[in-house]
């Protein structure tokens, strides 16, 4: 962008070099996609289930030379503790995250607030591990996040006051995360005329046990206007969320 305010490469060049996909080679292991946030919006998110601590470390510290900012997820209590406190010599802050096992770690400090809005109900408290990580994930994208936990179909009369708190927001979309037979998402999509994305989570025993009742039951069901998410897709869940609000507050002129 510089060059092309200096003029010395076109518009056509500038757009051009902008979609290129850049992608950064770390040893055999890892290939970085260092213009994601900048071509679609969406931070560097590593899944460190799978990765050894040197391994997360070196993925971590060559990304945020670039990004500024990267997002870990599903990290299990050691190797947080041992990835937060290198980050922390490094000069870098961080943010940490125990119940949704993730790290935020950045070169600054603050985010870009777009003027999206988000909302997140959970059916129980049990699925509250998963919410928090669509939320941080939302917040991260520069939304504002209003925030409802358990309202499960258990006591029915809880919803409705779930629900008025997401119209009183003027929330562009709602994350629903249930477990069990995941009924709550059908139900918020019956009430409002917002997009419900419903997450299931891994809550539950016996036969449809592990988050398979809920998802099948998400997926057929009735009210329209709800989209679906795998099983415990947190980070799923928050992005697409993040986008959608995002866009509509750019539609909306906010800035």
């Amino acid at each position: 962008m510089r060059k092309l305010a200096r003029g010395e490469i076109s518009v056509e060049e500038a757009i051009r070099t902008l979609k290129l996909f850049a992608i950064e080679k770390i040893g055999e292991f890892a290939r970085i996609d260092v213009g994601r946030e900048l071509r679609r919006g969406i931070p560097e998110i590593i899944l460190a289930e799978g990765k050894s601590l040197e391994e997360l470390s070196e993925i971590v510290f060559r990304s945020i030379e670039t990004a500024g900012r990267v997002i870990v997820s599903r990290l299990d209590g050691e190797i947080m503790d041992k990835l937060a406190k290198k980050a922390r010599r490094r000069g870098l802050n961080v943010e940490e995250y125990r119940k949704a096992r993730m790290l935020v770690v950045r070169k600054t400090l603050g985010r870009r607030e777009t003027g999206g809005r988000v909302g997140v109900i959970t059916a129980g408290t049990a699925d509250i591990p998963v919410a928090e990580e669509a939320s941080i994930i939302a917040e991260e994208m520069g939304c504002k996040v209003y925030k409802v936990y358990d309202v499960g179909v258990a006591g029915m009369h809880r919803v409705f006051d779930a629900v008025k708190t997401m119209v009183e927001a003027d929330v562009d979309v709602i994350i629903v995360a249930a477990g069990r037979e995941g009924a709550l998402p059908s139900i918020v999509a019956s009430l409002v005329d917002i997009p419900v994305i419903g997450v299931p989570t891994s809550q539950g025993y016996g036969f449809g046990g592990s988050g398979v009742a809920a998802l099948q039951s998400m997926l057929q069901s009735c009210p329209l206007g709800l989209t679906v998410v795998n099983i415990d897709a947190g980070v799923a869940a928050g992005t697409v969320a993040a986008l959608i609000a995002n866009r509509a507050a750019y539609r909306a002129g906010v800035k």
